[in-house]
């Protein structure tokens, strides 16, 4: 897709627009009584294998899949599949 200069130009509009990212390591389902019994040390097991791809997803859309990596003492995430987004007609 080449970008004509107007097309870039409604682009810049909204390079700089804050977007919120979200990174789903898991989930899981609890019943209120052993969320109320959750403390400090407690381990919660989450629905995926530790091998799994972790979701990234922007204002609640996938956008895409990863795996996560640890850079000195901070958690990353690598992106090992970008979705596919469909434009709109």
């Amino acid at each position: 897709m080449n970008a004509t200069p107007e097309t870039q130009a409604n682009l810049n509009l909204v390079l700089d627009v804050p977007v919120s990212l979200a990174i789903e390591l898991g989930s899981c389902q609890l019943p209120m009584r052993e969320v109320l019994q959750l403390c400090v040390g407690s381990v919660v097991q989450l629905d995926k294998p530790a091998d799994a791809p972790v979701e990234l997803s922007v204002n609640g859309k996938l956008i895409a899949r990863g795996e996560v990596v640890v850079i000195e003492d901070r958690y990353g995430v690598k992106i090992t599949e970008v979705i596919g987004v469909a434009p709109s007609v």
